[in-house]
């Protein structure tokens, strides 16, 4: 049986398997799918086999046997944003230690027309085993909604849908944090630098500083509105008049730092005369001179339990369900109490 182990390059496969173990290959392809009915004997023998064999089931036999793909399509709306982005490489990573691979299809303002519903309508049609979208944008779900897909969805975004599974990183409670953090240091005058507010996260983040401030007691003003980049960030903080503010919270941490380097080229230090908070905890965050309070996303975390998700949907059937995960109050030297 020992040259049945050492055959050179070539691969060992179920045959090989078999023959070692003295059963046939279905019953081989039974025990590698878990299906009952096996003797406890030949279940062992079969285990034994693919051991000293060091056999691995290629995919192509691992979706005849299960008739699925393997492959989850990953449909990603603005993906250069860096949420969006760090989302993508933890789905990546999740699914490898699933056994499966994603299948991304991005599309945004520039994609020659194609959008949610086309992303979706081709991974649905190549024959992925679920999709996961990750939809920032308050027109990605509505388109998403119009294309109903033959597999299972799962969404990425805080907007709650009952027909899709859903998993968001608490946005409502990250922006309220940032808020807590500055009225707790003495801050009243708090501006917002708001992101596009056909987003979700930043629709929620701008709402969050309006109820905070109105429980305050102070009257929320005019908030400008970025577009996620720091060059945004960087004209508010250099020209924007943020009457009597004592600090910002801007709704990423691009365009706090742009802001921060707006405000010091008007001659305002942070944080002596102005507190700045931003969102996400880019990975340079800590480096801001001077470094950045900010709010941590954990998309590491968004991704691990998306993917979860999503396999006990395509292997357990599971019913739409929705998770949510906390964010985390970063504090560094970009805030302090008001000047006096």
């Amino acid at each position: 049986m020992d040259e049945l182990i050492v055959r050179g390059s070539q691969r060992p496969n179920i045959y090989d398997v078999a023959t070692l173990a003295g059963v046939s290959h279905s019953t081989v392809s039974r025990v590698l799918n878990d299906q009952p009915h096996i003797s406890d004997s030949a279940r062992q023998r079969v285990l034994d086999a693919i051991e000293r064999t060091n056999f691995m089931p290629s995919s192509i036999a691992r979706a005849l046997a299960t008739r699925r793909a393997g492959r989850i399509g990953v449909v990603v709306d603005t993906s250069l944003q860096y949420g969006p982005e760090s989302t993508i490489r933890a789905l990546e990573s999740a699914a490898r230690v699933a056994g499966y691979v994603i299948t991304p299809f991005s599309v945004g303002d520039d994609d020659g027309g194609l959008g949610i519903t086309e992303g979706v309508g081709e991974l649905d049609a190549d024959g992925v085993d679920a999709l996961c979208v990750i939809a920032p944008r308050v027109s990605s779900l509505e388109a998403l909604r119009q294309r109903q897909a033959g597999v299972p969805v799962l969404v990425i975004q805080s907007e709650p849908d009952a027909d899709m599974h859903r998993v968001a990183v608490d946005q409502r409670a990250g922006a309220m944090m940032a808020m807590k953090h500055l009225l707790d240091l003495g801050h009243r005058s708090i501006a917002h630098i708001a992101g596009p507010l056909d987003w979700y996260d930043a629709r929620a983040r701008e709402s969050v500083w309006r109820d905070a401030l109105t429980a305050a007691g102070v009257t929320p003003v005019g908030t400008p509105v970025g577009d996620w980049s720091s060059a945004s960030g960087y004209e508010f903080g250099r020209s924007h008049d943020f009457g009597d503010a004592t600090a910002i919270f801007a709704a990423n941490d691009q365009m706090a730092l742009g802001a921060i380097h707006g405000l010091r080229d008007r001659g305002l230090r942070v944080p002596v005369d102005v507190s700045v908070v931003g969102f996400d905890d880019l990975p340079d965050s800590r480096h801001f001179l001077p470094p950045l309070t900010t709010i941590r996303q954990d998309f590491t975390a968004l991704g691990t339990l998306a993917m979860a998700l999503l396999v006990a949907a395509i292997e357990d059937g599971t019913t739409p369900d929705r998770k949510t995960i906390a964010p985390q109050l970063i504090v560094r030297e970009s805030t302090a109490a008001p000047p006096k």
